[in-house]
């Protein structure tokens, strides 16, 4: 999920069911697409707006790293920090949450933030609201959560975005196991490059609409057409 707060913050939300090889290099490659989006035409200072990354993971990362510590963790926040471990920037922020170390059970639960690791992580199987959890907040989550009360428009309208979502991460993920991402990071200065056109054409086939792709390979809407026209020949 890919949001944008009224201040212009940038915040990716995305869970993960099972450990996936170069499982961190993906999470700062995806952090990179909120940045190339904010440059400007023409004169621009470089100001970004902050991006979070919030990963809620079904699995425990922080194995490969030792440590008793580290490894009963359930919630790690990095940024990018010098030599003295002193915060360098703090616009870059990546979070996340080991659920198979959240054990608490209900009773246990005291604040908020325990709350809302416990529905993270029991949400699938819970077959009706705890009475631990009456905040209004909640409520609004169990509502949301349960499709099957969806209306015919909303099933349609939530399976169309689930395919969207399913689409360009295949295209994401794709681009980036291949290598063909080199040509996104000067956007229109490298746009007739084989791996940009290649990635353009590939979400056009997947039925991503031309200005969701102009916005994504951060190219003009012309450019997008003009490359689909001249390869549809």
């Amino acid at each position: 999920m890919y949001c944008i707060s009224s201040d212009g913050e940038r915040f990716i939300v995305e869970m993960q069911k099972a450990k996936q090889n170069y499982f961190k290099d993906r999470s700062v490659f995806y952090a990179t697409f909120p940045i190339q989006e904010q440059a400007q035409t023409g004169d621009w200072n470089y100001q970004l707006a902050a991006i979070y990354t919030v990963g809620i993971l079904d699995f425990v990362f922080s194995e490969e790293e030792g440590g008793s510590r580290s490894s009963k963790e359930v919630r790690h926040e990095v940024k990018l920090k010098n030599q003295r471990c002193e915060v360098f920037y703090d616009k870059l922020t990546f979070i996340y949450l080991e659920m198979p170390n959240f054990t608490k059970t209900l009773p246990e639960l005291e604040t908020i933030y325990d709350k809302w690791h416990y529905v993270l992580k029991h949400v699938p199987t819970l077959a009706e609201r705890p009475a631990a959890l009456q905040e209004r907040v909640f409520k609004r989550l169990f509502e949301a959560a349960e499709i099957a009360r969806f209306t015919s428009e909303e099933k349609g309208l939530y399976e169309a975005s689930l395919k969207s979502y399913r689409d360009l991460k295949n295209v994401i993920d794709t681009a980036f196991d291949e290598g063909k991402m080199e040509g996104m990071i000067e956007g229109e200065a490298k746009g007739k490059m084989e791996g940009l056109i290649e990635m353009v054409l590939e979400m056009f086939a997947n039925g991503l609409p031309m200005a969701r792709i102009a916005k994504i390979a951060k190219l003009s809407l012309e450019q997008v057409k003009e490359i689909i026209e001249n390869h549809k020949r």
